[in-house]
């Protein structure tokens, strides 16, 4: 199969999906209007609740949801062929998880923007919001942990990339000055901020900085700690809108070396049993995840982007939209792993499930892919080492804001209020992830994140199920992905637990069969609210 058929394709796929599927769901499903005063409007405290510009505001949220979960997952996933692989982020992503991201977006916003698991006690039960906030916190704890490990290993991988990513900082700060303060030009800044980033990432070949794993978590850690509690428009939102337009350029990179040069599939069209890889059902669902449907994505749509939006149409471009470019990302890393080299290579790399080198996998095939172009190895790869930890490093960001959210909201619900101070709830959620990540490495815990965020958005679209049967609207959107992931990932999570209780590990194996309670303790409450919403109907 032709590398640059398969793009063209699927382009069109997503183009038709958002301007008929994803506009039909706006407009009859969710109702959405311009005239809606939205929580930004209402709240405006100049620190969470801030109204952006669309442009902006969807380059957040794109940069947050994407991290390097729509490069791993694709680059593990085309073990089992790259034909799944394809149609389930093709599929996935049209049918699932963007409608799963608006859905968790418009609910947030229909209640002042607070997060998906506290929405869940005033549309199911009070009871209810507690287990889901304990299902969100053990995810968040999974994404803050394993995102620094990433982080940190590519630091060591890539030492090159070290310097532009932390004069990335200074860069959005005088972003964010320029727009907000002095009110100027955003095409003006966009196209300064982006130069000064590319500059930075050449310069970075010149000055590579070397320091231990151990070390980038520790120093990660305390940056997402003051990261995490500026304002929202001082450092998150400028720095995810450059992450965004760098993507745009690496994208365009992407799709113009495939069209200039395209190559040959050489990986395996289906592989039934990949040796040392888990079956495909449910595994595959597991594995792809951010390029498909992810659960963090609810936890982002509700926890800041709700808080952000100005006006309701635009969570179609942001939440809708953000998902499908995702799903595009994905499209891109399947093909940039699966061509390009012969065929015995590519066999070789994936000789064995635990040993496929995720990262350096896409960012070798990446590379070869814009080299065409005439651009040098050394600063492609470069250019997408960068990518590669601007989008972890958004995620992981937005994780632990989010997560101080979940820890706030649930200490005034339960009159801790000590613990809803900002500053010490972002300590809590800073320490624990730091020591999970120091106890486990991230072989160890994907896929424990895998079936855990999948889970979350199973669960996140039984939610927004129920919202949808209280207000008298069509179930079948969100139930039939909804049904769909809850059965594969609760039989993926059962087991991995056979699995963990097998290799003796009870941390892994006591925070699985802790979710799996939950979680079955949720479905069958929200289950009895949404056929009591339905019967009250017929």
């Amino acid at each position: 199969m032709n590398s640059l058929v398969i793009m063209l394709v699927t382009f069109v796929l997503y183009l038709l999906a958002y301007n008929l599927y994803g506009k039909r769901l706006g407009r009859k499903i969710f109702d959405l209007c311009a005239e809606s005063i939205t929580p930004s409007q209402k709240v405006n405290d100049g620190v969470d609740y801030v109204p952006t510009n669309r442009l902006i505001l969807a380059g957040h949220h794109f940069t947050s949801i994407a991290g390097t979960g729509p490069i791993v997952g694709p680059v593990l996933g085309v073990i089992w062929g790259w034909v799944p692989a394809l149609i389930w982020v093709v599929l996935g992503s049209i049918f699932a998880g963007a409608v799963h991201d608006l859905g968790a977006l418009v609910v947030s916003m229909r209640h002042d923007g607070k997060s998906i698991g506290d929405i869940t006690g005033s549309i199911v039960s009070k009871r209810s919001r507690t287990l889901f906030s304990l299902i969100i916190f053990f995810a968040l704890w999974i994404v803050i942990a394993i995102f620094a490990i990433l982080m940190a290993g590519l630091f060591v991988q890539y030492p090159e990339c070290v310097f532009p990513i932390w004069v990335e900082i200074p860069i959005a700060m005088g972003l964010s000055w320029y727009i907000y303060n002095k009110k100027g030009s955003l095409l003006v800044g966009s196209i300064a901020a982006l130069l000064l980033m590319y500059l930075t990432i050449w310069i970075g070949l010149f000055i590579p900085v070397k320091l231990t794993a151990d070390a980038w978590i520790v120093i990660i850690m305390i940056y997402i700690f003051f990261a995490s509690v500026l304002p929202v428009q001082t450092l998150l939102q400028p720095r995810d809108y450059i992450n965004a337009l760098e993507l745009g350029v690496a994208m365009v990179l992407l799709i113009v070396g495939i069209i200039v040069a395209p190559k040959l599939i050489v990986a395996p069209a289906i592989v039934a049993n990949p040796a040392g890889a888990p079956p495909l059902f449910p595994f595959l669902f597991i594995t792809i995840a951010c390029g498909a449907i992810s659960g963090f994505h609810s936890l982002v749509s509700s926890g800041t982007s709700s808080k952000q939006i100005a006006r309701e149409p635009d969570a179609l471009l942001v939440g809708y939209g953000g998902m499908l470019l995702e799903g595009v990302l994905a499209v891109l890393v399947i093909i940039a792993v699966t061509s390009g080299v012969p065929q015995e290579v590519w066999l070789k790399t994936y000789a064995n499930f635990a040993k496929v080198p995720t990262l350096p996998t896409f960012a070798e095939g990446g590379a070869r892919i814009v080299e065409v172009l005439g651009i040098p190895k050394a600063l492609a790869l470069n250019i997408l080492a960068v990518f590669m930890v601007s989008f972890a490093g958004t995620t992981i960001d937005t994780a632990t804001r989010i997560q101080r959210y979940v820890i706030a909201e649930t200490a005034a619900n339960t009159n801790l209020g000590w613990l809803s101070n900002k500053y010490i709830a972002t300590l809590v959620a800073v320490i624990s992830a730091y020591l999970l990540a120091f106890r486990k490495g991230a072989n160890v815990i994907w896929p424990l994140f895998g079936a855990t965020n999948q889970l979350l958005a199973g669960l996140a679209l039984l939610v927004v199920t129920a919202y949808l049967a209280r207000n008298k609207k069509p179930l079948v959107y969100t139930a039939l992905p909804m049904a769909f992931m809850i059965v594969m990932t609760t039989c993926g999570m059962v087991a991995n637990l056979v699995t963990y209780v097998g290799k003796g590990d009870w941390l892994l194996s006591i925070i699985d069969a802790i979710v799996l309670v939950l979680e079955v303790w949720l479905v069958v409450e929200a289950w009895g609210v949404i056929r009591k919403y339905t019967s009250t109907q017929a």
